[in-house]
């Protein structure tokens, strides 16, 4: 009996690494702008990290809709980076960018004990590839 081997697609995995341009982008250019423009590339890579963020909760809403005795928890969860980047959006941006660098992996942890139970296991190398590259990218940003 042959076991099949599950595969993100090309193009998901395309997608997933062009989601990172604007992590990556705005992360060089905090380091090319004068000081007077910082702000605004900071609150820029901010408010990108905050909106991925609330994509990665939603998908647990995608997932726990299709049970027919959905688990509270994702429900719950689902909404938990909304807010938590909603937050990251009033607060210092500096301060944010490490909440949202933070928050990506929790999403991941998240991710890898969800996924599984929904025969997405397959997925999560590249979203620890992305939120590892997403993550740096909000870190390095408010620490320098």
């Amino acid at each position: 009996m042959e076991i099949e081997k599950k595969e993100v697609s090309r193009v998901a995995f395309n997608l997933g690494i062009a989601g990172l341009i604007p992590f990556v982008c705005l992360a060089v250019l905090n380091f090319a702008v004068v000081s007077v423009d910082k702000n605004i590339v900071l609150f820029g890579l901010l408010a990108y990290g905050a909106s991925i963020c609330s994509f990665l909760g939603a998908i647990h809403w995608g997932l726990v809709m299709r049970d027919t005795t959905p688990d509270t928890f994702l429900f719950l969860w689902g909404i938990v980076p909304s807010l938590i980047s909603w937050v990251s959006l009033i607060i210092k941006p500096e301060l944010g960018l490490y909440l949202i660098s933070a928050l990506l992996w929790v999403c991941l942890f998240i991710d890898s004990k969800i996924y599984p139970k929904y025969g997405l296991k397959h997925w999560l190398p590249m979203r620890l590839l992305l939120t590892s590259i997403a993550s740096l990218s909000c870190f390095i940003s408010a620490t320098f």
